[in-house]
């Protein structure tokens, strides 16, 4: 994790790059801009009247995957019966190429809908007693922190946007840990920061403390190469974001020991065959998203992972530089490979969830483009994605409007 400058004029202690696995500070728009990956806007039916900076959101779905959830609804039409009778099989084999491309056990992960599904079939398998204590952070995104808390008590690792490094953030979670603490539900990387923070190292300190880890990989699978190495308890993540799946698709993976106790949270006629078939299964659900996620894997397999992670993670990169020229912006540290960054606004703009909404959709209707703006105490922030869609003049255009909003007007 690298550390620009700070706001106050100061500039942070940086470690190394090979101690922390930290990006290189962006170069500015003299740098040059990312060249538009070949072929890569026409895989998708954006508005190209929109410029679609928010990726990390709600994901966009690739032509290839919609004409293969297209042919499985006109499947489950045609013959209702052979299909939902057929459908625990079929996603069964669906789970295992999934499970290939992310190095995962097919036997240890599932899918379910969304991060929040994740987060709450995870949570209701870890035993809690009365008075123990859910360590979250107020990075953290906010259903799951609210899934956390219906479990029991939760307590918040308050981490500062610029702490500098990932070993700043994991001493802050550690410090919060109590003698109640029994889980952690930390993400691997955060929604509104884009700063990795479930670490392997956080995660084996905390499970050496007897911690139950849980991670929300929300950002991860299809961003980052190997999401699973965290080494968590329980780990999930949608695939509708960079794994390029329909819309509702998320897997949840869990640890060996866990297994048993993982129980869906409605049962149906498939509870008898246990994790993962019993969460699965939801009757006359739509199952055509996940029977189609593993072409969104498969392409990008296919477009070279590799290259498509570097092209993306470039061009969030180009477009933090180019903003973080204007003079009011404060840039916040990032990770090497992630294709989102995030950038800290003046005090008094987005300091509360009402104000941060208002200004992403005045952005939204007044200039045609989509970024997020979280809320933020003091200032909140604005983050932007790289994707194959992108091109750099997108985030010129947001670059040249932005000054406006930041004045008031």
């Amino acid at each position: 994790m690298t550390q620009p400058t700070s706001p106050t004029g100061g500039s942070p202690t940086s470690p190394s790059s090979a101690a922390t696995g930290a990006g290189s500070a962006p170069t500015g728009a003299g740098g040059g801009s990312p060249a538009v990956f070949p072929g890569g806007p026409a895989l998708f039916r954006l508005d190209p009247a929109v410029a679609h900076l928010n990726h990390g959101s709600f994901g966009a779905v690739p032509i290839p995957v919609q004409e293969a959830q297209a042919a499985l609804r006109d499947e489950a039409h045609a013959d209702p019966d052979a299909f939902f009778v057929g459908a625990p099989d079929r996603i069964a084999a669906a789970r295992a190429r999934i499970a290939a491309h992310l190095g995962a056990d097919p036997d240890g992960i599932a899918f379910v809908s969304n991060a929040t599904e994740g987060a709450n079939l995870a949570l209701a398998a870890i035993p809690l007693a009365d008075g123990d204590e859910v360590l979250v952070t107020d990075h953290g995104y906010g259903t799951v922190t609210a899934a956390a808390a219906r479990r029991a008590t939760v307590t918040t690792a308050a981490l500062d946007p610029y702490l500098p490094d990932e070993d700043a953030v994991r001493e802050a979670v550690l410090a919060a840990v109590t003698p109640r603490t029994k889980a952690a539900l930390l993400d691997h990387v955060s929604s509104p920061t884009a700063r990795p923070i479930a670490t392997p190292r956080l995660l084996a300190e905390l499970s050496d403390r007897g911690i139950t880890t849980v991670v929300d990989g929300a950002h991860a699978p299809g961003m980052l190469a190997d999401p699973l190495a965290v080494g968590a308890d329980f780990y999930f993540g949608n695939l509708h974001k960079w794994g390029y799946a329909p819309s509702g698709t998320a897997v949840l993976a869990v640890a060996p020991a866990h297994r048993g106790r993982v129980r869906a949270l409605v049962p149906s006629w498939e509870d008898a065959h246990g994790f993962p078939r019993s969460v699965e299964n939801r009757a006359t659900a739509d199952y055509t998203g996940w029977l189609a996620a593993p072409e969104g894997l498969d392409l990008l397999a296919r477009l070279d992972a590799a290259k498509v992670r570097a092209h993306n993670s470039a061009l969030a990169a180009h477009g933090a530089a180019l903003l973080a020229e204007l003079p009011q912006l404060t840039p916040l540290p990032w990770g090497e490979g992630i294709a989102m960054r995030s950038l800290r606004l003046p005090p008094g703009l987005a300091e509360t969830p009402e104000a941060a909404r208002v200004l992403r959709e005045r952005m939204a209707a007044e200039h045609g483009i989509r970024i997020l703006v979280w809320p933020w105490a003091g200032g909140g922030g604005i983050r932007v994605c790289g994707q194959l869609y992108n091109r750099p003049e997108e985030y010129e255009r947001l670059a040249a409007v932005l000054p406006g909003f930041l004045s008031g007007a």
